[in-house]
């Protein structure tokens, strides 16, 4: 199975405290908006390019999060209307994905298993598939990428989120990040599990899907704000794919 048993072990340790908005996940809620308003922009953009920008665009469509954790961006994209399954490895999250639903009356479908053993059950089953900031936590993102482009339907877009690697990423996803800000745990991440846009998009064109834009997910460290621009992909980043 393509899993880290150390990192189900890492998130396990914390997973009830995913939906504390102060504690480890803070930087997840605070960039949950931004991630879900690219998507639906690009989503827009791909289905009414001179529709402008409607509420509704996700109503109705099935949408597969893999490595969904606790549920942030699953139940955000419940509340544009989507019908959404969630899919992890780690069960303490899961566990607390539901609960979490439960009490916000956010009907989502969560299940504990691979995103390969998913797609053999689920192939071409969804018109959205959401990969966010998971793949750096994989043996074998690769895997990840091929299962995500079988359960997608014909033309549906695909999303991927990871970290960059160079010495820039290095200094503020885990130097800045862990050490010095303390914006999550330290030890969250392991530089050399860091991927570069090269390598992913090798990745992705070794599947049936197509590279339709990037972008690049940025902190101020003034205003401790995150925010979008596509200036350049040098640390965290977004890939809006095609099948």
């Amino acid at each position: 199975m393509n899993v880290d048993h150390q990192e189900i072990e890492k998130f396990s340790a914390i997973a009830s405290r995913w939906w504390d908005l102060e504690g480890e996940f803070k930087p997840l809620h605070q960039i949950n908006p931004l991630r879900v308003d690219y998507l639906i922009q690009q989503i827009t953009q791909q289905a009414r390019p001179s529709q402008g920008y409607p509420n509704d665009i996700l109503a109705g469509k099935r949408i597969v999060d893999i490595g969904c954790g606790g549920g942030i961006l699953a139940e955000a994209l419940v509340e544009h209307g989507a019908s959404v399954t969630g899919i992890d490895l780690a069960q303490e999250s899961l566990t607390v994905a539901r609960l979490h639903g439960l009490e916000q009356g956010v009907d989502v479908a969560y299940h504990c298993i691979s995103a390969e053993d998913f797609a053999v059950q689920h192939p071409g089953e969804f018109d959205v598939v959401t990969c966010l900031e998971m793949l750096e936590h994989v043996p074998d993102p690769s895997s990840i990428i091929q299962a995500a482009a079988a359960l997608a339907k014909p033309d549906a877009p695909v999303f991927f989120s990871t970290l960059n690697r160079n010495p820039k990423s290095y200094m503020m996803a885990i130097v800045g990040a862990e050490y010095v800000m303390n914006l999550v745990p330290k030890g969250t991440h392991d530089y050399d599990k860091f991927i570069k846009p090269s390598e992913l998009m090798r990745m992705i064109d070794e599947t049936d899907l197509r590279i339709n834009s990037t972008m690049g997910l940025h902190f101020n460290p003034l205003n401790r704000e995150y925010y979008l621009s596509n200036r350049n992909i040098d640390v965290n980043y977004l890939v809006f794919c095609q099948k």
